[in-house]
């Protein structure tokens, strides 16, 4: 099912109960950390949210100098309406704001690597990713 009857909106009115919904159901550790995870959503360089009426089924933003580098470090869409092209069309919308930067960044692991590999990113060349990370969920 395309993700034609889907509303994408730049909006920074989360509900709560819905936002913690998509973290969990994407088994993001992140939820763990409701009102962390909502005042670094408020804080992205940009937020762009996708909804079915009023439930919030998907959202990715980005963290950016605003001039050279984007760092993409969330992207989420409620399992049942994966696979309907709402990541892309998010990312897509995402990426077009930063179009000409020098460097577009991001993580991937999993079903995610393929994901992105068709959204146009490549493994950056011998680089390993590293972090200090409070995380379970990888």
């Amino acid at each position: 099912m395309p993700s034609d009857n889907i509303d994408f909106r730049e909006t920074r009115e989360l509900p709560p109960d819905q936002l913690l919904a998509l973290y969990r159901e994407n088994h993001w550790s992140s939820a763990e950390k409701p009102a962390l995870l909502h005042k670094a959503l408020l804080g992205s360089h940009s937020l762009i949210t996708a909804w079915d009426g009023d439930k919030l089924v998907g959202l990715g933003n980005a963290i950016s100098d605003g001039c050279l580098v984007v760092y993409y470090p969330h992207l989420l869409i409620l399992p049942d309406y994966q696979g309907r092209g709402i990541g892309s069309r998010l990312l897509k919308e995402l990426m077009s704001r930063y179009a000409g930067f020098h460097q577009h960044v991001l993580l991937a692991d999993g079903q995610a690597i393929e994901f992105y590999k068709k959204c146009g990113f490549e493994r950056a060349g011998q680089t390993e990713p590293m972090w200090i990370y409070a995380g379970h969920d990888h």
